[in-house]
């Protein structure tokens, strides 16, 4: 794992959170749960994927659309 993209990752997550709490109307808590629980998470972590490079609105939009597909 690089850790240029570790430090990245560490950035986008909270706004990734704060995202997630918003359009959900929940705590960050739970935001974070949602995040860490969705295969954007999983795949965020791959740095094969390149998913570090995205923005975190783009990212939290992700385990939205995720999260639709499954609902």
């Amino acid at each position: 794992m690089n850790e240029d993209h570790t430090l990245i990752r560490a950035t986008l997550v909270p706004a990734i959170v704060a995202f997630l709490a918003t359009h959900y109307n929940i705590a960050e808590s739970d935001a974070m749960d949602m995040f860490y629980r969705s295969k954007t998470a999983e795949a965020f972590a791959d740095d094969d994927l390149g998913l570090y490079g995205q923005s975190a609105l783009s990212l939290a939009s992700d385990v939205i659309q995720e999260r639709t597909a499954l609902a």
